[in-house]
């Protein structure tokens, strides 16, 4: 990081006996900290002009295993900070920075083991809790509710490090949209009421939290790559006690990585979008195609369940419209390389 250059200005000397006032001190240049200590290894293997900018100061006693050179530096109007840096955060941090050369990215995480992997990716990680005593433009919370026993209070948590001059942007799922009969779904069709499903009640809790401070919600179908998602999952278990003609809803990792950076750059307030690529397919559907591709080497025995629930059919094209996005992968034959 470039070092900030402090240019003094002298004025011609004067003699006089008043007692000359005292200067006044000068503000202290933004600092990012981290503790000196070496790496762990891994537990795994704009152009435009700046704003005035706020000052930020990462520290945290207790990355015991993480670490780098201490940085030091402003905070830019594009700068971003990822709660939940995984799979998708770190898709985001990527396009991000392609797209904003020169911009700092910053990751929360909730136990430093990664925190080496991120460094690597240009990610300056803190932990959850961290002390951040500035804010930065643009937010996005990509962390599941699993690991925490106050989800709606971590999302407030992260919109407390928002300026709001750029883009609050939580990823949320498509579950609250109650639909259970294989039936069409938008972005304007009915949610859950509040007291039905506590998985529910997490995801609309949180959600509330971000309109409120006026973020958006990306509810994402389900996110998939070669080896990660549902077909992968049933792909271990063999047999899957779940009826076969419930129908999904998908969308590629890098799409849903494009879509929220397409959304974030947009600066929109208190708006609700879908990501998922218009193609729904029933968990048979899912398994034939897997099967077709002749790309995976586990073998799929069948589907046994007879009366769980059905699903939904998702159009976003609200979506799309309005943020001008379209898929790299516009469905989940076409990733594979099937004719459809």
């Amino acid at each position: 990081m470039e070092a900030i250059a402090i240019v003094a200005a002298f004025s011609p000397l004067r003699f006089s006996t008043k007692p000359q006032p005292k200067p006044k001190p000068k503000p202290k240049p933004l600092q990012i900290s981290l503790p000196k200590t070496p790496l762990r290894p891994s537990m795994t293997s704009s152009s435009s002009p700046p704003s005035q900018s706020s000052l930020l100061r990462v520290s945290d006693s207790s990355l015991a295993g993480a670490t780098e050179e201490g940085v030091e530096g402003l905070v830019g109007q594009t700068d971003l900070l990822i709660v939940g840096p995984g799979v998708l955060g770190r898709l985001v941090a990527a396009q991000w920075r392609k797209e904003h050369p020169g911009c700092q990215v910053f990751g929360q995480t909730v136990t430093a083991d990664h925190h080496d992997e991120l460094i690597k990716l240009g990610i300056s990680p803190s932990l959850k809790g961290g002390k951040l005593t500035g804010q930065v433009p643009y937010v996005i919370f990509c962390a599941p509710p699993s690991r925490t026993a106050d989800y709606a209070g971590d999302v407030r948590l992260a919109a407390s490090n928002w300026n709001g001059e750029g883009s609050f942007l939580f990823t949320s799922s498509s579950a609250p949209y109650n639909c259970f009969d294989n039936g069409p779904c938008d972005e304007d069709s009915p949610i859950v009421p509040i007291g039905r499903s506590p998985r529910t009640d997490v995801l609309l809790s949180a959600e509330k939290v971000v309109l409120e401070a006026g973020g958006c919600v990306l509810r994402l179908a389900g996110l998939y790559i070669f080896d990660r998602g549902a077909h992968a999952y049933w792909l271990k278990k063999g047999t899957v006690e779940a009826r076969p003609d419930h129908i999904l809803n998908l969308i590629h990792y890098e799409d849903a990585a494009s879509l929220a950076v397409a959304i974030l750059k947009k600066k929109l307030r208190s708006r609700i979008f879908l990501g998922c690529d218009n193609h729904p397919l029933s968990r048979q559907e899912i398994m034939d195609l897997v099967y077709r591709s002749g790309k995976f080497s586990e073998k799929f025995e069948r589907f046994t369940g007879t009366d769980d629930p059905l699903g939904k059919r998702l159009n976003n094209s609200k979506t799309r419209a309005e943020i001008g996005w379209e898929p790299k992968y516009p469905s989940f034959a076409q990733f594979l390389g099937i004719q459809e």
